[in-house]
Formats: C-alpha cells, sequence, structure tokens
C-alpha cells in the first residue's frame, strides 16, 4: 500500500536559525553583556566622534559666510592692494579692509606685552556681530579723540598689563585709549594662531603707528560682501574666478564662504580621523571580548548543540544558528552605541553650548551612524566567525565531553576565508576613508603586530612557566601551574589587557615628550627672542643697540620677505598632488630669505650652494622632505609671488634642516640677487643663557622704547601658547584611549567571568585536599600578578616603541622615554589585573563543595 504524503513546504533558509537563536535567546543575555557592552562602547566612540566632526562640519559651513566675514576674502601679505585691484572688487559688492599684525603695546609706566593688532574700517564687521563690554558703536570706539585714538582690548592683555577701561597705551609712535574689551569676533576663527591678545584699532590708528613700514609683516584682507540675490556658492566662486581673471598676477589669498577656515577644517578631519582610529583601536579590543563571549558561550550549549546534532541539524544548520545569534547580539550592542553616540551632539551643546569656541549644529547624521554600524558588525564578525567555525565540523561525541577534554578543531577553509575577507572588508573601510592612508596604514599595522606579538607574549609565558623548576612554595608552584595548564586564562588576559595598555603608554609617552618639547628642553637651547620687522635701514643700529644692552648673547640676523609658492614643475599649486605631509607648504604665504653662505641649522644634502659671488638666474635651496613630498628635485622650477610679482627660480641644492632648534631657517633660501630692490624687512634672534623673566622683561622694554616699530617675541612665552594648545589636544586624546582602556577592563572581566567555572572547580577541588583560603587567594593573586606584569612589561615596550616612531617620524622632534607614566601603566595593569582576578576568585571561593561535587 502505497502512503502518499504531502511535501511541507520549505522554509526559507534564513528564517529557521533566526527563530531557533531567537528562541535560545529567550532565557536572557546572560553571558553576553561583556560582548554587547565591548561593541557598544567601541560604536559609541566612532559614532560619537564622527556625529561631533559632522555636526562642527555643518556648523562652519553654515556659519560659513559670518566666520569668514563675507562671501568671499581676498589676503595680501606685506602690499596694499591697488586702486584697480581695490576697484575691481568694489564693482562687485561691499568691501570691508582689515589689517593684521604684531606690535608692541607699552604703558607709561615701561611695562609692555605682545598684540595681536586689527586695523578695521568703517564698514566693519560686514556680517555678524562684534561684542564688546561695555558696548557701543563701532564708530564711536575707533574714533580719535584729542591725541588718542579708539581701541578694544582682549580681556587678557587688561589683566596681564593691570589695566582698566579709559587706560592708554601706546604702539609705535601712537596713542591709543581703551575704550570696551572684545568679548567676540565674528571672524576670528578665519585667522591664524595669535602669540598675543587681540588689539582692535582703526585704519588710521595703524597708520599713525608707523609700523606699515615697506616688507613689514602685515597681511591686509578684503572682504566682499555680495548683494542679496547673489549670496550663495556658485555666486561666491564666481566672483573668485573673475578675480583671478581680471587680475592674475595679484598673488591672493582667496576664501570663500565653504572655505572660511580651511586650517581649521583639516585640523578638525585630522583629529577627527585619529580619533575614530582609538575608537577602533576600541572595537578591536572589545574583538577579544567578543571572540571570549562566543568561546564561553559555545562551551555552556554544548549539550544544547549536541542535542540538535543528535536529532539532524547539519554542521552548516548549527553555524547558521549561532552565526544569527552573534549578529543579532552584535545588533543590540551597535544599536546602545549608536544611540550614546548620536546624543553627543545634543549632550554637547546642550552642557557647552554657550561656551563653546566653534559654532556646533546638532543633528542626527545618518552616514557617520551607518559606518558606525558598519564598523560594529565588521568587528564582531571577525572575532566571532574563528569559535563558530571550529564547532561546525566537531562530532557529536566530543560535543558531550568536558570542553578540557575536547581537541581543537582547526575551521576548515571556506570558513578561514570568509574570515580573511571580513577582515579585509573592515581593513579596506578604515583606510578607504580615511583622511591621511599612510597614518591609518600604520595604526592597522601596529593593531596586527601587537595582536601577533600578543600572541608571542602569552604562549612565552606559558612556555616559560612549564619549564620552570618545581617550586618548594605551595603558592608559587600553584600559581605556575594555572599559568601553563590546559584552559588556562593566560591567553584570554594577556590579549584582553595588552593592546588597551599599548595605547595608553603610546598616548601617554607622546603626551610627555610634546610636554618636554614645548615647555622644559626647547628653551634650553633655542633663542630666548625672536625680534621681527627691523626696517632694513635700520639693521645694523638695531644690532648694535643689542650687543650693548646684552653684551654676553648670541645674535643673529637675516632678511626677510613672505611669498607665496604659486607653481612647481610648471604646474599650479591647484593642480598639483602633494604628500600629505607636505600639504602645508602650499596652503599660506611662507616666509622667504636670500642668502650667500648656507644658513647655520642647514646641510646641503643634494647638489651644490652657489658661490658667494653668484649673480646668474635665481636659485633656490629647498627643503629634501618637502621637495620629496612634493615630488621636486634638483633643476626643477619653482615659481614664488613676493609683493604681487611672480618670480622663477631652479632648484639649486636641497637640505636638511634642524627646526627643532628654533633658529632662524627657511624652507625656501634663494640667492642673494633674486630679491634685489624688493622692499623687505629684517628678522633677527637673541639667545642669552641664564636669562630671567626680569632680564627678559628688561630687553622688552629698552628694544621697544628704541625701536617703537619692532615686535619682541619672546620665545618662551610662544611656546606656552602653542604648548597650551598642544595639551588641549593631549587631554581629547586622553578621553579617548580612555575608552580602549575601558574596552580593555570590559574584556578582561569577561575573559576572568568566562574562565569563572574552572576557577570554582579548581578552588573546591583544592579545599577539599586541605587547601586554605588564604593560600588559594595568595596562589590566584600571584598568578594573576605574574601575567600582569608580563602583560606591562610587553606594553611599556610595544607603546614606547610606537610612540618613538610618531614623535621621531610624524612630528620629527627629539624622542625621550618617559620612566614616569610607563610606571604608573605597570603599577595600573597590576591593580586592575590582580584586583578583578581577586574578585572573581572570591566569587570561586564562596560556592559550597558540595554542591559543586555532586554535578562532577
Amino acid at each position: 500500500m502505497t502512503v502518499l504524503t504531502e511535501t511541507p513546504p520549505r522554509t526559507p533558509s534564513w528564517s529557521l536559525p533566526l527563530r531557533y537563536a531567537l528562541r535560545e535567546m529567550r532565557g536572557g543575555l546572560n553571558g553576553f553583556y561583556v560582548f554587547i557592552a565591548c561593541i557598544a562602547l567601541g560604536v559609541m566612540a566612532i559614532a560619537g566622534v564622527g556625529s561631533v566632526a559632522a555636526s562642527l562640519g555643518d556648523g562652519l559651513a553654515r556659519e560659513g559666510r559670518t566666520l569668514l566675514g563675507g562671501d568671499a576674502a581676498f589676503s595680501l601679505i606685506q602690499r596694499e592692494a591697488t586702486p584697480n585691484e581695490v576697484a575691481f572688487l568694489r564693482s562687485r559688492g561691499d568691501v570691508s579692509v582689515a589689517a593684521t599684525m604684531r606690535g608692541m603695546a607699552r604703558t607709561d609706566d615701561g611695562r609692555s606685552a605682545l598684540v595681536e593688532l586689527k586695523a578695521v574700517d568703517g564698514a566693519y564687521p560686514l556680517l555678524g556681530d562684534l561684542k564688546l563690554e561695555p558696548p557701543m558703536p563701532v564708530a564711536d570706539l575707533l574714533a580719535r579723540r584729542d591725541d588718542a585714538f579708539g581701541a578694544a582690548a582682549d580681556p587678557a592683555l587688561l589683566a596681564r598689563l593691570d589695566l582698566k577701561i579709559g587706560d592708554k597705551v601706546t604702539i609705535g609712535s601712537a596713542t591709543f585709549q581703551i575704550r570696551s574689551a572684545v568679548a567676540a569676533e565674528p571672524d576670528k576663527l578665519s585667522g591664524n594662531i595669535g602669540f598675543g591678545p587681540r588689539f582692535l584699532i582703526s585704519d588710521d590708528g595703524l597708520r599713525a603707528t608707523q609700523l606699515l613700514q615697506p616688507g613689514s609683516l602685515v597681511r591686509w584682507t578684503y572682504r566682499v560682501r555680495l548683494p542679496d540675490n547673489g549670496t550663495d556658492d556658485r555666486a561666491a566662486q564666481r566672483l573668485v574666478d573673475d578675480t583671478r581673471a581680471a587680475l592674475p598676477q595679484a598673488g591672493w589669498e582667496i576664501r570663500t564662504r565653504g572655505n572660511a577656515s580651511p586650517q581649521l577644517e583639516r585640523t578638525i578631519t585630522r583629529f577627527t580621523q585619529f580619533l575614530t582610529l582609538v575608537g577602533l583601536a576600541a572595537l578591536v579590543v572589545g574583538g577579544v571580548g567578543v571572540a571570549n563571549a562566543v568561546k564561553s558561550h559555545i562551551d555552556r550549549r554544548r549539550d544544547v548543540i549536541a542535542t540538535l546534532k543528535a536529532v539532524g541539524a547539519t554542521g552548516r544548520d548549527v553555524f547558521a544558528i549561532y552565526l544569527t545569534q552573534v549578529i543579532v547580539l552584535a545588533l543590540i550592542g551597535a544599536v546602545i552605541g549608536l544611540a550614546l553616540g548620536a546624543a553627543m551632539p545634543f549632550a554637547l551643546v546642550g552642557l557647552f553650548g554657550q561656551l563653546l569656541p566653534l559654532p556646533v549644529v546638532a543633528a542626527l547624521h545618518p552616514g557617520e551612524l551607518a559606518l558606525s554600524l558598519v564598523y560594529g558588525l565588521l568587528t564582531a564578525l571577525a572575532f566571532g566567525l574563528w569559535p563558530l567555525a571550529q564547532v561546525r565540523d566537531v562530532p557529536v561525541a566530543t560535543l558531550f565531553r568536558e570542553a578540557a577534554t575536547a581537541d581543537s578543531h582547526r575551521p576548515r577553509l571556506r570558513h578561514v576565508a570568509l574570515i580573511a575577507a571580513v577582515v579585509a572588508v573592515l581593513l579596506a573601510v578604515v583606510v578607504g576613508l580615511a583622511y591621511d592612508k599612510r597614518v591609518a596604514l600604520a595604526v592597522i599595522g601596529a593593531t596586527l603586530a601587537i595582536f601577533v606579538l600578543l600572541r608571542g607574549v602569552a604562549a612565552g609565558l606559558m612556555a616559560i612557566a612549564r619549564r620552570l623548576p618545581r617550586s618548594r612554595i605551595t603558592m608559587l608552584r600553584l600559581a605556575i601551574a594555572n599559568i601553563h595548564r590546559p584552559g588556562a586564562l593566560t591567553p584570554s588576559v594577556v590579549l584582553s589587557l595588552g593592546l588597551g595598555l599599548a595605547v595608553l603608554v603610546t598616548v601617554s609617552q607622546i603626551d610627555g615628550n610634546l610636554r618636554r618639547q614645548f615647555s622644559a628642553a626647547l628653551p634650553e637651547k633655542a633663542p630666548t627672542f625672536f625680534f621681527i620687522d627691523i626696517p632694513s635701514s635700520e639693521t645694523d643700529q638695531f644690532g648694535t643697540f643689542l650687543r650693548q644692552i646684552a653684551p654676553n648673547a648670541t645674535l643673529e640676523d637675516v632678511p626677510m620677505l613672505r611669498g607665496r609658492i604659486v607653481a612647481a614643475r610648471g604646474v599650479r599649486v591647484e593642480d598639483l598632488k602633494p604628500a600629505p605631509d607636505a600639504e602645508w607648504v602650499l596652503q599660506s604665504d611662507r616666509g622667504l630669505t636670500y642668502a650667500a653662505d648656507i644658513p647655520a641649522g642647514s646641510k646641503v644634502v643634494e647638489g651644490r650652494w652657489w658661490p658667494k659671488d653668484y649673480s646668474g638666474p635665481p636659485l633656490v635651496s629647498f627643503d629634501k622632505k618637502l621637495a620629496q613630498g612634493l615630488g621636486l628635485s634638483i633643476g626643477d622650477k619653482v615659481t614664488v609671488n613676493v609683493l604681487g610679482r611672480e618670480i622663477t627660480a631652479t632648484i639649486s641644492n636641497l637640505r636638511s634642516i634642524d627646526w627643532q632648534s628654533l633658529g632662524i631657517n627657511f624652507v625656501l633660501v634663494f640667492s642673494p640677487d633674486t630679491f634685489r630692490g624688493a622692499p623687505h624687512t629684517h628678522i633677527a634672534t637673541l639667545t642669552e643663557s641664564g636669562s630671567t623673566p626680569q632680564s627678559d622683561a628688561a630687553v622688552i622694554k629698552q628694544v621697544a622704547d628704541r625701536f617703537p616699530m619692532v615686535t619682541s617675541v619672546r620665545v618662551r612665552e610662544a611656546l606656552e601658547t602653542v604648548g597650551g594648545v598642544v595639551s588641549n589636544l593631549v587631554l581629547a586624546v586622553r578621553g579617548a584611549s580612555a575608552v580602549t582602556l575601558i574596552s580593555a577592563i570590559l574584556v578582561l572581566g569577561g575573559a576572568l567571568a568566562a574562565g569563572h567555572r574552572h576557577r570554582v572547580y579548581d578552588a573546591v577541588i583544592l579545599k577539599t585536599l586541605g587547601a586554605t583560603r588564604a593560600r588559594l587567594i595568595g596562589a590566584f593573586a600571584l598568578e594573576y600578578a605574574l601575567i600582569g606584569l608580563a602583560t606591562a612589561a610587553f606594553a611599556v615596550l610595544a607603546g614606547s616603541a610606537a610612540a618613538w616612531l610618531i614623535v621621531t617620524r610624524l612630528m620629527t622632534l627629539s624622542f625621550a622615554w618617559q620612566a614616569g607614566s610607563a610606571a604608573g601603566v605597570v603599577v595600573a595593569a597590576l591593580v586592575v589585573t590582580v584586583g578583578l582576578g581577586l574578585i572573581g576568585t572570591w566569587l570561586a571561593l564562596n560556592q559550597k563543595p558540595a554542591s559543586v561535587l555532586r554535578n562532577l
């Protein structure tokens, strides 16, 4: 008799694993909290950094017109625009003119300070509001009354010179009355970093100072506000194109509303990339927790897996079920991280909106959030596939045995290929979206190398422990045995903590070296003062005067002009594709000089220096590293625009330059006759050993009294200004690296939790055999201390090596190992490792032997 059966409809291949995966998770997420926390933390870091950066970018774009002070800004260095050039700009819209330069403000009783002068006309500001305290119209603020011009000063200057509203100061040959304090400038972010407080004056006031000498380092900026019917990016770009076509030789540095502060935008982009890489490091560290959690979960579900296989489930089915579970759990963690990261811009604006110096527009950024989700899922898959793939081909009989006796199965080639493909996609996304691909590759390479080395450290530590002679001290013997026994926690602990500590060491070593460079080491050999804007006609008198007031100091002075590289190898700079570390030399005007002899601090490494009596076509000496970044070699042509005139010179030689000495040096040094007849000033350095703040103040006062047009810059104060900026950046990096360390601690806790069952088993057996609680605690503490010490030692070595490469290769500074920070990391590692280990040990010791022995 034939029985007819109806074939049931085939369930879609994806629904069965999903149904079983969700069914298994009904009992809760026990064992996966570290998994979820690691993914959430890494995704939060990346999503938060990306969202804040995007919100800041939106703010800069939205406020670009106000930040720039117009729809377009045209800048010239050392010269004013000609009447024809100004007339052309005025024919296209409203124009406001501003001049910026440095000067020395002096009080009647001899106190003085470096200030950043900003001279504006009556149209300033074209856009935005100049906030003054007390508020008043700009015209009233800057108007001349009796013998004094009006001015507004940064509150920092008032505090430094103990001034109040209504007091007078002298700058150059003019007297100014401070009538208000500058609370906020609408276009401040479009300027460069200042080494002194702002001092706002009128155009007439600047001219009365007599600081505007031929060749003075003054920047003239002409801001143009287009008519209301043409205030968009395309109209601004048309203005730029028309200006370049009509005035091709002007030598403008041009910005539009779309790139109001390109240097700030580049800095934000680079810093965002770095913080994103740190977030990825946190994800990678968390990936170890993912692998530990998946392995632990598989160990706990051996009976379930065995049952599934026994009733007909294939290895592919088991793999699909638990892979689906990993993806679902990764999504849970990623969603938590996305929510926290997306909230960061809103929290930042809500908590610090009034204090932020940058315009942040809080909003959701789907692109950044989606990228963070991709990072989180790819990381979970990259680390979770290996333990999942291993269990696919394990026989049912093996699954019923204890985990400690199970054989290790290498995944099939197809699974190894799948893991490699996931890792390749992750790396491609990281590198492809990086601003500086070299840095991204370096970070990725270092991370992979550290992972491989950490595996080696764990294996080496276990091998050493295995070969050590048997100790007579019970606690030490037990600790050493625990390090190398089957199922030991050594690999998990070393991997969990090693990378996080290595990142922390790297950041702390870089931090310490930057602080050393900017606060202690450099000023000992750097000049004490820089003097700028020394008129060429008074160079000899100025040198004689300095030798009189500082007879034991070393004086060096050179001529100086400002110019912009506009072409190289016959290619305009807009079409050049420089290396990332050479871009800066093309982005603005540079200091130029001419010399018959090789400058101090320079060494010719390729080509030959010109003869002292050389009088032929213009030649130029170029910094070798920058020349390589621009693709230049000896014999190539370089064109610079100086004072509106384009000069083409041939590269005669390449130099290596000791920038760290802070002496006078230039990227480009020209042959002596190149700038014959061009108006220019001189720059000088004074190096005085054993100088004190009192002696420095005396030099500044005497120079300001005798040469009021010369600006004195005390090097230590300038370094402190830069050091403050660096300190803020390092603080942000420390905060980001803390995320990595938190991930490492979470992973370490997860690894210890995963081994808790074995610890309970060991503790019960040993207690049954007569071991005391104190002896067991001592043995386990010693075990964790030895593992933590070995991990910390590796982290110090690896992190110090990474910091050395970054400081010496990328920052081109000297490196000094910071023993204090390294010792702090070692102590922290021991405290964390032993502390978490003892918490787990204490819980294990509290288990009743009878209940555990019954279930053996």
